[in-house]
């Protein structure tokens, strides 16, 4: 009777072995049809992203500066020098949120200005 109760533990051990071997392939179908999918929708999800904030701030005319308008240079960026003196006119407000002043050469960042009062 020994030899049957071995015939019956191996067929009971195969069985098991069976058993986790159909559960390890459907878990990584599983795996892999999430990659698929994430790849799929997930790419879709970028492509359609709502704009950032700096560009809805743009379109929707609430800039930080308009042409005409005066701003001053903070003081560490032009010392020794009074307020009057670091004040300038903006003539143009280009695309990228930077300034053209009047008198002042090149493109200036809002971070260069004094914060309104």
């Amino acid at each position: 009777m020994g030899g049957r109760v071995d015939l019956k533990e191996r067929e009971a051990r195969r069985g098991r072995k069976r058993w986790l071997g159909g559960i390890a392939l459907a878990l990584g179908t599983l795996a892999g049809a999430g990659v698929l999918w994430r790849r799929r929708h997930v790419g879709r999800r970028r492509m359609t992203k709502e704009p950032t904030d700096s560009y809805r701030r743009d379109t929707a005319g609430d800039r930080w500066a308009r042409p005409g308008m005066h701003v001053t240079f903070r003081a560490e960026i032009m010392p020794a020098r009074d307020r009057t003196a670091r004040t300038f006119r903006i003539v143009k407000v280009l695309p990228s949120n930077r300034v053209l002043l009047e008198g002042v050469a090149g493109e200036h960042a809002e971070q260069e200005f004094e914060r309104l009062r």
